[in-house]
């Protein structure tokens, strides 16, 4: 008669490992979240690059050291432009918002549109002022064309001060870099190898 027995041996896990195993496993959830949370899958990219206009414009006042707003803006076209913007020819013609009042502060919506792109000013900030030199930053949010709304700069400077100011204004797109998933993953076994490491150390030691 043939008899099968069979032994058992109870395996520990070594303490160094069970410390790797849990450290991969909280970067991986954190990892997992972090996608989840900021990814933004099915949406369009932040909108990148600057875009400069110039054009002639009337004050309220016959002094820049004076004046608080733009009344009109007899002529407003892009200078040059880059990234998101580089499909707008230069010389085509913006639409501007009037009067944009800057003194004090005003949220301007549309104050320009061109190439299917909007900027949203919500706030000006006067940086010089005086009768020979007027140098005015702004923030605000640009949309269109299928991007995400992004935040931007915009600035504008005018040095004549005669009531037809020849001036320069221009935006800049400002947009934070979200990490892409392969990027978190990257890290997460960037930290568990260092965490191997470590624990490879202390078992020498």
């Amino acid at each position: 008669m043939l008899f099968i027995t069979s032994t058992t041996t109870n395996y520990r896990m070594p303490t160094a490992v069970k410390r790797i195993l849990r450290a991969f496993l909280v970067v991986f959830i954190l990892g997992a979240a972090f996608t989840v949370l900021f990814s933004t899958p099915a949406q369009g990219a932040p909108v990148q690059g600057t875009i400069d206009f110039g054009g002639v414009v009337t004050f309220d006042t016959m002094s820049l050291a004076t004046a608080t707003r733009v009344n009109t803006w007899n002529s407003a076209f892009v200078l040059q432009d880059s990234g998101s913007f580089s499909g707008i020819m230069p010389g085509t013609n913006s639409t501007m918002a009037a009067p944009w009042i800057f003194n004090p502060s005003t949220a301007t919506p549309a104050l320009w549109s061109v190439g299917g792109f909007t900027f949203d000013l919500s706030s000006s900030t006067i940086i010089s002022q005086s009768s020979t030199f007027l140098d005015i930053r702004g923030l605000g949010t640009i949309t269109g064309n299928g991007f995400d709304p992004t935040p931007g700069t915009w600035s504008f400077s005018a040095s004549r001060g005669d009531g037809g100011t020849a001036s320069n204004f221009g935006f800049q797109a400002q947009a934070a870099a979200i990490p892409e998933a392969s990027t978190v993953a990257l890290v997460a076994f960037g930290t568990v190898l260092v965490l191997t490491r470590r624990a490879k150390r202390r078992k020498g030691a």
